[in-house]
């Protein structure tokens, strides 16, 4: 039967959308699905395929193919939202873990090139994980340069760095470029995320202007591919 592994895809989408399938849960091995429907391993690798394809399940090595959660985060692309007004609006329990706050009195080439350096600028080095219902899903790399930010602590970067600038310096954040890759994790990324076997991870590359378009942040910011929708708003216009 040609179609047979939509009907097998399909059961399988009722299951978890009914609850029957968690999120976390590890579905039975090809070897034990292809028994259960009596059916060829070439269709239930299809039916596993299309699974993951639509965002169901995620096939993690040396496990197999767990579901995973549906309820995804909206993340604004063309907006410029700090991630404590983004859990704000999400509810539910967050955390920002400060893992490193230091002052680089040399940036590296790389650094300096991404903040368009040609001085002796100093920058902060901000290195933050955020973790969001007890899973440590974000890393944030911030640069943000010292003559614009001349003072940062712990906690302001542990509350709000964007409701620092605008509310106790006074300085408007104005708009952004934006760049967003796929790549394999690091070494940095496993050690610190909850990647749980995740071979991609989504890097949004953030250049970040005040009202005087003065270059002030470079972020890398690395999320779970899983937990979050990157959407945005587009008006066609004729090119």
């Amino acid at each position: 039967m040609n179609n047979k592994y939509l009907i097998i895809y399909n059961e399988i989408v009722e299951k978890i959308k009914n609850n029957e399938l968690e999120p976390g849960t590890l579905l039975p091995s090809e070897n034990d699905l292809k028994e259960q429907y009596e059916t060829s391993r070439e269709t239930i690798r299809k039916a596993l395929n299309l699974l993951a394809q639509n965002g169901y399940i995620q096939k993690v090595r040396g496990k197999g193919s767990i579901v995973i959660d549906m309820g995804k985060f909206d993340f604004p692309v063309s907006g410029l939202v700090s991630f404590k007004e983004l859990a704000e609006k999400m509810g539910g329990k967050s955390k920002t873990i400060v893992k490193e706050l230091s002052l680089l009195s040399k940036p590296d080439s790389y650094v300096r090139q991404q903040l368009q350096l040609t001085g002796k600028d100093q920058v902060w080095n901000v290195v933050r994980i955020r973790e969001i219902a007890g899973k440590k899903i974000i890393l944030d790399k911030d640069y943000l340069v010292k003559k614009h930010i001349p003072h940062l602590t712990e906690e302001i970067c542990a509350d709000s760095i964007y409701q620092y600038i605008e509310n106790v310096l006074n300085l408007k954040i104005s708009f952004a470029k934006k760049e967003i890759i796929v790549e394999e994790p690091t070494e940095e990324d496993r050690a610190l995320l909850d990647l749980e076997g995740f071979h991609n991870i989504v890097v949004i590359k953030n250049y970040v202007y005040l009202e005087d378009a003065s270059l002030f942040q470079y972020t890398e910011s690395r999320h779970r591919p899983d937990k979050f929708r990157f959407v945005d708003f587009a008006r066609r216009t004729q090119l």
